[in-house]
């Protein structure tokens, strides 16, 4: 599988007495798939997994699978503190016939390189599907470092790694060392610089809300190779990646959705949503962006 373009992690919507709303889960995957990303991920932190049960989880990558019908890629979360549980996640997915898996390393448990390695391995011998790794040490404490590359060297279904460091060394060593896994952008306000070093796709929470503009940047930089307009999409977008990294982001994301008419229905806890205030910046934020886009792209 070659990971190419705006990858979603697909937000899960509530209804008012907190459970799953699957009806308008659909209505958000039915708008994605409209919106013409390249693929959807289940079981992402912007999906709030880490608030949802097991067969929550194994649910909704059913689900997604049924509505999507082969019309996107699905990659399937596994995020998870036990490896056993990440390889039932795996499981699951094989079962479905996910495309490839999400699969980072366990949060909390602070493993060492050797051990982050003997993860991803349990998790791909359970599976056996294409996999993009995810190294996000803000979040796991831990980074997949030049120990854990040598360690899964000879696993060959590892095809991809969503960078989520910030630490732009890391994504030149791995440009540089790791050619043979493919770069995916993983921090927002750093997606040019992961286009101009040779990414071809960006998971990117914001495309659940704005996926045309996401669109927008990696037609400019990756299929018309055009960065001075990539840098000019780019300049449009950073008051919202500013706006998002703001300390409230599955929030903010899942407001960004309602205000395209998409139901939401709130967040589990602990999360709380946005204040009135905090509401009416974001909205301004959004319109400013969209205009400035349109602009840009003469209103594609």
């Amino acid at each position: 599988m070659k990971f190419e373009g705006i990858y979603t992690p697909a937000v899960t919507p509530l209804t008012s007495d907190g459970s799953i709303d699957k009806t308008a889960f659909a209505e958000v995957l039915e708008y994605l798939v409209d919106s013409k990303v390249h693929g959807i991920i289940i079981g992402g932190s912007t999906g709030e997994y880490y608030a949802h049960t097991a067969q929550e989880r194994f649910d909704l990558a059913a689900q997604a699978k049924d509505v999507l019908r082969g019309r996107l890629p699905l990659i399937v979360g596994t995020g998870a503190i036990r490896t056993e549980d990440s390889v039932a996640y795996a499981e699951a997915a094989k079962a479905i016939k996910a495309d490839a898996l999400l699969v980072g390393s366990p949060p909390y448990a602070l493993p060492t390189q050797k051990e982050i390695a003997l993860h991803v391995k349990a998790v791909d011998r359970a599976a056996a599907l294409p996999i993009m790794l995810y190294n996000y040490p803000g979040r796991m404490s831990v980074s997949m470092g030049e120990e854990f590359f040598d360690e899964v060297r000879d696993v060959k279904n590892i095809v991809a790694i969503k960078e989520s460091s910030g630490d732009m060394a890391q994504m030149h060593r791995l440009a540089c060392k790791y050619p043979h896994i493919a770069l995916s952008c993983g921090w927002d306000d750093q997606a040019l610089e992961f286009f101009a070093w040779g990414a071809r796709s960006w998971v990117c929470a914001g495309s659940n809300f704005i996926p045309r503009e996401h669109v927008a940047l990696y037609e400019a930089c990756v299929v018309e190779k055009n960065f001075d307009k990539g840098r000019r999409i780019m300049t449009a977008m950073m008051p919202l990646m500013d706006f998002l990294e703001g300390g409230k982001f599955v929030q903010s994301i899942k407001y960004g959705c309602e205000l395209n008419g998409l139901r939401t229905g709130g967040l589990r806890a602990p999360l709380h949503g946005l204040d009135p205030d905090e509401k009416q910046a974001l909205q301004g934020v959004i319109t400013e962006l969209k205009r400035n886009i349109a602009q840009i792209t003469g209103g594609a």
